[in-house]
């Protein structure tokens, strides 16, 4: 498996611990930087309100397996939670397209430190990607 960096990521976040829990729960602007080998993929995108950004989280602790989430009190695993500590540190993160301006697209609510690879970029689609209240199992 061969995963390609398509750009980087530019926040306002230079360390842990900078960055919010969920990039939804703040106002700061960054900037999704594509390459230029690949300017013909965001053809299109000026259309979309919101984006769904795929990055790795370069930063990230590989080894963990298991950790205590924020609304938790005991051990879990981290696939059953949101930690970026991960064996796979793919981070996925929904935010708002403010403008687009060549290879630059800027936006709000990106929780990602500054320089992280981008992955990859999807519209952000209410009527797919929306499940209303969903509830955890008991």
């Amino acid at each position: 498996m061969k995963l390609k960096e398509i750009g980087r990521l530019n926040s306002p976040y230079k360390e842990k611990g900078q960055a919010p829990r969920q990039g939804r729960f703040s106002d700061e602007e960054s900037i999704v930087e594509i390459f230029p080998e690949y300017m013909n993929a965001i053809k299109g995108l000026e259309k979309s309100k919101h984006i769904i950004v795929l990055y790795w989280g370069d930063r990230a602790d590989r080894n963990i397996t298991q950790t205590i989430p924020p609304w938790g009190e005991e051990m879990t695993g981290v696939f059953a939670s949101r930690s970026p500590h991960r064996p796979n540190p793919i981070a996925i993160c929904p935010c708002e397209v403010i403008n687009i301006k060549d290879n630059l697209i800027k936006v709000k609510g990106l929780d990602a430190l500054d320089g992280s690879p981008l992955l990859d970029i999807k519209v952000y689609s209410y009527d797919i990607d929306n499940i209303e209240k969903p509830k955890r199992k008991s």
